[in-house]
């Protein structure tokens, strides 16, 4: 049976996967697991161990964090459901307000029929794999629940929480930016509340858009992966800039006056520049994915920055980020971790911070992301074929060999299986996007040839 937690907590298709009755087993094994160490209870309230449960604007949702909420109750947590906040949030929360864990009900960037659960643990942190994998193996099997005065009690705690989160934000950037014009695309998602009123608090004059979220409309033609609509508004309201989160704003993607986009390995080059000079970057270290552009590392070379690599998904860079002490990671997709204001992504504090390096500095957007030259880069998603055999066909790896050697040191292959869905990933950096975009599809072509299901 395949593994229920994938890269990023347990996702799937609402009601179908994830179902009430899995969501109440969730609550219930994440309970018993990651409240081992707390004080046992007395049956006075203040004795409980305690929760909070955060969502993204999906209608499905609602029934998800009822259902997480009993099954953390009924296992003797007190819960406190602060409604839909991004999901760095979420992780600040728990970090700072003394909890046992923290759960967000978002898919992220996923369509709205998705949804997905994921904790973090006491600390802010999202968990390792052999705890997840422990929560897995308690599903339906947690028995001599508490009764009476131990179960755990359920509240409501909205404003307080939206409040404390914008304050944090606006104190991280430390920066005032009256004089910004910037367009907000929130993707009709966490975000479309505390987003916009973070960056004004700040002093930055705001336009919105896509902050209208109906249950249905999360990252539908918006958001931070389909920045096209945030780029032509851009330039058509004469902003400085415009950034884009995506359904539960742990990632932000950017746009300069000219409307061209600014990728998060270009958000990440700006800033590490930027906390290097500042004596805050640890060990003049960036941790990125192997999927961040060889541009970025040959940038970074050049400032005098060493690049860590890791393996695809924030949680990965975060490890290594805290085994080494470093201070700033992420991923090309928008995910930027700065550790020493957040415990995960954050993409309304990378928006703040991009904002106030552009202020500080009295530099455009265009010129501060311009540190990162892109070397032309194709990725094709393969679909329908057996991902688990990517790294053991011999064809293929044959196939990827004789790549590597065309490409030489001007570029670059990776290929991989998805940690989210049902297909292999194959992305080609070349010299120039003819060759990249024909190395790629040849070697698409090899994997679904050799790989179809």
């Amino acid at each position: 049976m395949a593994r229920l937690f994938g890269t990023d907590g347990v996702r799937g298709l609402a009601n179908d996967l994830l179902t009430p009755t899995l969501a109440v087993q969730l609550g219930e094994a994440a309970a018993r697991v990651l409240t081992r160490d707390a004080p046992a209870p007395t049956g006075a309230r203040g004795s409980r161990p305690r929760a909070i449960v955060g969502r993204d604007t999906r209608a499905s949702g609602e029934f998800l964090d009822h259902a997480i909420s009993s099954g953390l109750a009924a296992s003797g947590v007190d819960v406190t459901r602060v409604g839909v906040l991004p999901t760095p949030a979420i992780a600040h929360m728990t970090a700072t307000q003394d909890l046992e864990l923290g759960v967000m009900i978002s898919a992220s960037h996923n369509p709205f029929p998705d949804n997905g659960i994921k904790f973090f643990g006491r600390g802010g942190y999202k968990l390792p794999d052999a705890v997840e994998d422990e929560i897995e193996s308690l599903l339906g099997k947690v028995d001599n629940r508490p009764t009476g005065a131990e179960v755990g009690r359920v509240i409501k705690g909205e404003t307080i929480a939206d409040q404390n989160y914008i304050n944090h934000l606006v104190d991280s950037a430390a920066t005032d930016l009256s004089g910004l014009r910037v367009v907000v695309d929130a993707s009709n998602g966490a975000a479309s509340a505390v987003g916009p009123a973070a960056l004004r608090a700040a002093g930055a004059e705001v336009i919105v858009i896509n902050a209208s979220p109906d249950g249905l409309n999360i990252n539908v033609g918006c958001g931070s992966t389909h920045p096209e609509q945030l780029q032509s508004y851009v330039v058509s309201v004469g902003a400085d800039m415009g950034v884009a989160y995506d359904g539960d704003a742990d990632r932000c993607l950017a746009v300069d006056a000219e409307g061209n986009l600014v990728d998060g390995d270009q958000i990440m080059g700006m800033l590490a520049i930027g906390m290097k000079a500042d004596g805050t970057l640890g060990s003049d270290t960036l941790v990125v994915t192997v999927m961040s552009n060889l541009g970025l590392i040959l940038a970074m070379r050049e400032h005098g920055i060493r690049t860590v690599q890791t393996g695809v998904g924030d949680r990965y860079v975060l490890e290594k980020m805290v085994q080494g002490g470093y201070t700033l990671g992420g991923e090309q997709s928008g995910h930027v971790i700065d550790t020493v204001h957040a415990t995960t992504g954050d993409g309304v504090l990378t928006s703040l911070h991009v904002a106030a390096r552009v202020k500080r500095t009295g530099k455009t957007l265009a010129e501060l992301a311009s540190v990162v030259t892109r070397l032309p880069q194709t990725l094709i998603n393969v679909k329908g074929v057996d991902k688990a055999a990517a790294g053991t066909n011999q064809t293929v790896q044959d196939a990827v060999a004789r790549a590597e050697k065309e490409l030489g040191e001007t570029g670059r292959v990776l290929l991989r299986p998805s940690g989210t869905e049902p297909l292999v990933r194959v992305m080609v950096e070349a010299a120039t996007q003819e060759q990249a975009d024909r190395v790629a599809g040849s070697l698409a072509c090899v994997v679904k040839d050799n790989l179809s299901l």
